[in-house]
């Protein structure tokens, strides 16, 4: 994940290093669910797993460390999945990656009503306009948010939109996850 640009802070840095590790596995993926930890702190409390990881340079020691989860149940609906999740004290964050796809704005009014949500599914998918999105979500404990958002046809690491309130619904769900 070295070629991360330098983020304005420890969250985009670790949601732009997730979006680059999905983007080298190639598109058509599952969701992948990570643990965001305290470099530092993972460095210091465990130092075995810190080596394996590779974070063993003291300049490694910023910021925070995504490690991933087990596999996203397939066929589970993820807001449904995301309610049973409970996090360590020791985990500062949250991060999700999931693709989807997405119209355009000005293809709403175009929604035919009355759909399910599996004919609206085909519906989407049908649309000439669709568009395939990567998105990248994190959430910390404290309220802050960050998500990448990367189009399959402008697959580039410059092409990739960033912004705390770029998908609202899922980085709402992933602050759920912190709650008691």
């Amino acid at each position: 994940m070295s070629n991360t640009p330098m983020a304005a802070s420890p969250l985009t840095r670790a949601v732009l290093e997730i979006d680059e590790y999905a983007s080298g596995l190639g598109w058509d993926r599952p969701a992948r669910l990570f643990a965001l930890v305290d470099t530092a702190r993972l460095r210091a409390q465990e130092p075995a797993l810190a080596a394996q990881l590779g974070l063993t340079d003291e300049s490694a020691t910023a910021g925070l460390t995504p490690i991933e989860q087990d596999e996203v149940p397939a066929g589970r609906p993820l807001d449904e999945f995301l309610g049973t999740i409970a996090w360590p004290d020791a985990v500062t964050g949250c991060a999700l990656t999931v693709e989807r796809l997405m119209l355009p704005p000005s293809a709403e009014a175009e929604v035919p009503e009355g759909l399910s949500q599996e004919k609206l599914t085909q519906w989407v998918a049908a649309h000439p306009d669709r568009q395939e999105v990567r998105m990248t979500v994190g959430v910390l404990r404290d309220g802050a948010r960050e998500s990448a958002l990367r189009l399959r046809e402008k697959d580039s690491p410059t092409e990739v939109l960033t912004g705390p309130d770029l998908v609202p619904g899922l980085a709402e769900a992933l602050s759920a996850t912190f709650e008691d």
